[in-house]
């Protein structure tokens, strides 16, 4: 399904909630205001792994934290919607082995593109004001059901890294080989930061389970609809999607 579609679903969704006679009432009394954390876990990748990613080698902890509030209001039977602001950050530390990657790199004074074979190691930092539209819906007294379309602004981006231990083959299998080693001044880096949109949509979904009167859990799973380059950026042939699940405390007032 294509994301413009999913947003029609979505209005369409929230059209035949709205045309209630009155707002429905919760045991607390309508409107909930919940002040959230979380910490994220996740990547940005291709949907399936191409082939010319031989081995993902390590994946190192990142601080992608998330703090924001959120306001529910209930509209009908059990059915309710949400809308928040969220500040957060979505980044991802790994290394890869790969086999005719396309890449373009900075190795001493020169630019070069072309096939890679070697080691990459990647970061990516997204900081980001996010800004969730969900409808919720009331699967008992303590959990809530949630999911919808969701807006990122970012805020800081970097997408960075280092290809060495290996070879590069200028613009075609068949092209100069230039070696890069695995010292400083021997391999080569790359730096796409600029070319990361500044605008980002996707959907998510999750769950809020009330542990007692104030405070309780969360758990939630967002999925970019659009990639993280801007759509003239063809360097990196894959589209790569912010794919991240979130674990939260909340406090509800």
């Amino acid at each position: 399904m294509k994301k413009k579609d999913i947003i029609i679903c979505f209005v369409i969704c929230m059209a035949w909630l709205l045309p209630s006679k009155t707002l429905a009432t919760t045991p607390d009394g309508g409107m909930q205001l919940k002040a959230r954390v979380g910490y994220s876990l996740g990547g940005t990748a291709p949907i399936g792994i191409p082939a010319t990613i031989r081995s993902i080698d390590a994946f190192r902890l990142t601080p992608s934290l998330m703090a924001g509030a959120d306001l529910q209001l209930p509209l009908r039977d059990k059915w309710g919607v949400l809308a928040g602001l969220h500040i957060e950050n979505k980044a991802m530390d790994v290394d890869v082995t790969t086999k005719g990657y396309r890449m373009e790199v900075v190795k001493g004074d020169s630019k070069i593109e072309g096939l890679f074979t070697g080691h990459v190691k990647q970061e990516v930092t997204e900081w980001m004001l996010t800004l969730p539209v969900m409808a919720t819906y009331q699967l008992s007294q303590k959990v809530t059901l949630k999911a919808g379309p969701y807006l990122s602004l970012l805020l800081n981006k970097d997408f960075s890294g280092i290809a060495s231990d290996g070879y590069l083959r200028q613009k075609d299998p068949t092209g100069p080989r230039i070696n890069m080693g695995n010292k400083e001044g021997e391999w080569a880096t790359y730096d796409f930061s600029d070319d990361m949109r500044h605008l980002q949509m996707g959907i998510a979904a999750g769950a809020d389970w009330q542990l007692h009167e104030h405070l309780g859990l969360s758990a939630d799973l967002s999925w970019g609809l659009s990639g993280i380059f801007n759509s003239d950026f063809k360097t990196v042939e894959q589209t790569l999607y912010p794919i991240y699940g979130t674990v939260g405390v909340f406090w509800k007032f």
